[in-house]
């Protein structure tokens, strides 16, 4: 299965708890934090509910 980077480029500080806690559950912490994981409905469907927090590129 294919793997995607995720990044945290902006601060969940004023963001919902909801949004918060699922930036925790893809394993952000800090600004510039990045974790790799594999890209599946799950994952994707948590991307898009923050899409405004984070960035997204594929990995190979």
């Amino acid at each position: 299965m294919a793997k995607i980077k995720i990044s945290l480029v902006r601060s969940t500080i004023g963001s919902l708890p909801r949004q918060r806690a699922t930036v925790r559950s893809l394993g952000l912490r800090k600004i510039g934090s990045s974790t790799v994981q594999e890209k599946s409905p799950a994952i994707m469907g948590m991307v898009k509910a923050v899409s405004h927090l984070v960035s997204v590129e594929d990995v190979k």
